[in-house]
């Protein structure tokens, strides 16, 4: 495996997604290193903005580790953000208190396409974060790397920032078609030589996070998410890249089977919205993972009990990651997290 050293340990997610099951499915959060953690909030206050922080590999490192020392989780994803990639092609990205990611204007395609190939090498804290990450983690503890999936990040890079029901980028799917074709093409390029690059920093997992994939009617799901997405997986193959890949096409809904039929994925993620029947027809096809709801989780009490008991029950016999819907809210009770994982691992904490 690319950029991984063997170990007699092999993490639980790793088995799941070779499709083999076990006594218990693996568990990891979408945002478990965040502002749920009172170390987290301490940490992110020492870094000046928010695109520093995650370019900085020991504060990055130290986030990412943060949830694994506290709690039995199976897997570490590396800290990050999606909205790394427009700034690797140029375009100005920051983040704004209480308002979210602003990107400035488009740059020029050719000077975009020019850098895609680079996008690893300008990127390279994020791989730093990663070998940093791996060198400190448990081998039985699988190491996770990820990236914005194409559609998801242009319809930020069309918007320009994040408050909009991503209404240019769509718009524009319709009006230059052609065009969006071909800035979809530049960001798999780009995405996978970042993807890439942290497969040779070491980790062992890659995920795509399609977070736009939701309200897209059939034809524009297909070309703007399930083309994007084989294309990128054929292009990280065609570079060596050997890792396994998840893929989470947020809000597919009735789609869900066909992005798992269309995409050479090793496993789909599911979100909150996803009945249990859908999961266990993709899980037909592939591995999947998911879809706890993140609001439930802050709630807690014994409607997150019962609906922890009914995913174990629905989909426990596997192949399943066990994860949310969507990220961890940054009010959620720590106690919460604790009673979820108790109930999936037998152990809330690592105390």
């Amino acid at each position: 495996m690319t950029g991984s050293e063997s170990s007699a340990f092999q993490p639980l997610l790793l088995d799941v997604l070779n499709g083999r099951t076990g006594p218990r499915p693996p568990v990891w959060f979408m945002r478990q290193a965040g502002r749920y953690l009172p170390e987290y909030r301490a940490l992110r206050a020492q870094a000046p903005d928010f695109i520093a922080f995650c370019l900085n590999p020991e504060m990055a490192a130290e986030a990412t580790l943060q949830p694994m020392r506290r709690f039995p989780f199976d897997a570490a994803i590396v800290f990050a953000d999606i909205l790394l990639i427009p700034r690797a092609l140029g375009q100005d990205v920051w983040f704004e208190a209480g308002e979210g990611p602003k990107l400035g204007a488009l740059p020029p395609i050719e000077a975009m396409r020019e850098k895609a190939a680079q996008a690893g090498e300008a990127l390279s804290a994020v791989g730093e974060t990663l070998s940093r990450v791996r060198a400190a983690l448990e081998p039985e503890r699988a190491l996770i790397g990820f990236c914005g999936a194409p559609w998801t990040v242009l319809t930020y890079m069309l918007d320009g920032d994040g408050l909009h029901e991503r209404s240019a980028a769509r718009r524009f799917a319709y009006e230059q078609p052609e065009e969006i074709d071909a800035l979809l093409d530049v960001l798999v390029e780009a995405s996978a030589h970042y993807l890439a690059m942290q497969a040779r920093s070491g980790a062992q997992v890659l995920k795509i996070f399609e977070s736009w994939a939701e309200g897209l009617p059939e034809d524009l799901f297909h070309r703007l998410v399930i083309a994007p997405h084989a294309k990128l997986v054929a292009r990280l193959r065609a570079l060596g890249v050997t890792q396994p890949l998840i893929g989470f096409p947020r809000g597919s809904a009735a789609m869900a089977e066909t992005y798992a039929r269309g995409v050479e994925v090793q496993a789909v993620a599911l979100d909150t919205a996803a009945p249990l029947a859908i999961g266990k027809a993709v899980q037909g096809v592939r591995p999947i993972q998911g879809a706890l709801d993140p609001l439930l989780l802050r709630a807690g009490g014994p409607a997150l009990d019962r609906r922890v008991e009914e995913l174990l029950e629905a989909w426990g016999q596997g192949p399943w990651i066990f994860n949310l819907g969507h990220g961890i809210l940054p009010d959620t009770p720590i106690a919460h997290v604790e009673q979820v994982l108790k109930r999936v691992t037998g152990r809330g904490t690592l105390g």
